[in-house]
């Protein structure tokens, strides 16, 4: 794929003008989880998820022609340096793709619709959402060019995914493939792939109520988790299990088969904080609230026979995952039963999303 990209390159003199871009794009809730790098921010197995839609990162850049390559970051009007270190390394190291950023003083602002250290994955919403503005900017520099050219979605989970793995699947309308499987066509490693015309309507209506079990930042960084699947003596088969699940998954999604996505999605959900017990070193993130929700949640489902599920990040906030059809009942079961478990009550609402949007400033 680089190649592709790297033949697309706006090059020449950028022409002497400023101006601005500004994107919106969701977080995501991973079904079948990734955890495990290989290569150049290659997932080890494939994974699925859900594309939010309140929980989004607003970012925009302002640019102008410049003599040599400037940038500056902030995040909701504060400097952010261990963030902005990131993007301008991101930056520098894919310069070859986007070579006018050289003549270019870059100042980019950014912003998210949920509060930080709510288990919500931000660097995938934050990340996707410069890389739209990034490709936002070169479509302009094409077009004052007289080259039109449009923002390919692909493109955009490539690069995405190069700044923040789950980042892929952040560009793409309700739910996302990312990572090389041999049951759908058109998966790669390289980047995710939507599958908003494989899944069966109800899934479109599913709503995520996120419940913040703890406001503490997690004891060890994404990245780190990652790193210690390397050391892992359950990795092989880990992945051995997420490649049936995703098989398994993409069936239940496509026929509707609500049991097998509950007992997929929680499995995964287990799976992945059971990973993170036994690495070395080991981390226990769930709280003692985060498995008493889990309790309540199986118990609300064996009485009722509501299809309500959940499904947890690398965290200890707990992700309620159901139909809109049972909205109602387990919003209700939510703030009687379960927001007594969250800090000062809080919880969010959420619901599957329809991808990016580009911003007015």
């Amino acid at each position: 794929m680089e190649n592709i990209w790297l033949n697309e390159a706006f090059r020449g003199e950028v022409p002497d003008f400023h101006g601005h871009v500004g994107w919106a794009c969701p977080s995501n809730i991973a079904l079948v989880k990734y955890w495990g790098k290989k290569g150049k921010q290659l997932p080890q197995n494939p994974s699925i998820s859900f594309t939010l839609s309140e929980c989004r990162s607003e970012t925009f850049v302002t640019f102008e022609k410049a003599d040599r390559f400037g940038f500056s970051f902030s995040f909701e009007g504060k400097e952010n340096p261990a963030f902005g270190a990131k993007i301008e390394k991101f930056l520098l190291e894919n310069q070859a793709f986007f070579p006018f950023i050289n003549q270019l003083n870059l100042k980019v602002e950014s912003r998210n619709t949920f509060p930080h250290s709510s288990g919500i994955a931000s660097s995938a919403s934050s990340m996707s959402a410069f890389v739209m503005c990034l490709l936002d900017l070169e479509r302009s520099l094409s077009l004052s060019k007289g080259q039109p050219l449009d923002i390919n979605s692909q493109k955009a989970s490539y690069f995405s995914r190069l700044a923040s793995g789950s980042a892929a699947r952040s560009v793409f309308p309700a739910m996302a493939l990312w990572g090389k499987t041999e049951v759908y066509e058109g998966s790669s490693d390289e980047y995710a792939v939507s599958l908003e015309n494989d899944i069966h309507p109800v899934f479109k209506t599913y709503h995520d109520s996120i419940l913040i079990v703890s406001g503490e930042t997690k004891s060890v960084s994404s990245r780190a988790g990652h790193a210690l699947m390397e050391g892992n003596p359950y990795a092989p088969a880990r992945y051995a299990q997420a490649n049936e699940n995703i098989v398994n998954l993409l069936s239940a999604l496509k026929s509707g088969d609500l049991d097998t996505f509950i007992n997929i999605t929680e499995s995964e959900a287990l799976q992945l904080h059971a990973l993170m017990m036994c690495s070395n070193p080991s981390f226990i993130l769930m709280k003692p609230n985060t498995l008493r929700i889990i309790e309540e949640v199986r118990n609300f489902r064996n009485e009722t026979h509501i299809p309500l599920c959940f499904t947890l990040d690398a965290g200890p906030n707990v992700h309620l995952l159901y139909p809109e059809s049972e909205a109602e009942k387990v919003e209700h079961f939510i703030k009687d039963n379960l927001a007594a478990y969250c800090v000062d009550n809080k919880w969010i609402a959420d619901h599957v999303g329809d991808g990016p949007k580009k911003l007015l400033q």
